[in-house]
């Protein structure tokens, strides 16, 4: 079941793109966004990372910390990171298992996994949730949140 609004996040551990454990509930205490794409290095996915990348300090400012969760290797992740100088943390999930977790629906007649972003709050409580391939529009919509943080 997909989470919604006034869920609380699912506790997870992941590999980050430097190859270090990320523990989600370490970030507990902070607003989060945490959004989940389809694929490294392709262009909407490429177009969202740097759009984040562009507007990370707003993100930091609001005191925000931005999570990006894609089925990639450690090996994909850490060049697209590279590639494009993305300052936030990427994570592996080749498992699927925080994708599951979080019920992200897959696109295009469930052939491609989905693009979703949740925001949320210090407590680890989604307040947002936006589900749509539309790939910049997600940082706009999740700034807009955090500010009434």
């Amino acid at each position: 079941m997909a989470l919604q609004v006034g869920d609380k996040i699912p506790i997870f551990t992941a590999i980050d793109s430097n190859g270090n454990s990320f523990e989600v509930r370490d970030y507990i205490g902070q607003p989060m966004v945490i959004y989940f794409y389809p694929k490294d290095d392709t262009p909407g996915c490429t177009i969202q990372a740097c759009t984040f990348r562009d507007q990370y300090e707003d993100f930091k400012t609001l005191g925000a910390e931005v999570i990006g969760i894609s089925s990639d290797s450690l090996s994909s992740h850490k060049k697209f990171a590279s590639r494009y100088k993305l300052p936030f943390i990427l994570l592996s999930d080749t498992n699927k298992k925080i994708r599951n977790a979080f019920g992200v629906p897959n696109d295009f007649l469930g052939l491609l996994p989905g693009r979703a972003t949740y925001v949320i709050d210090k407590n680890g409580i989604v307040q947002f949730v936006f589900d749509s391939t539309l790939a910049k529009i997600h940082i706009t919509k999740a700034l807009k949140v955090l500010k009434t943080f």
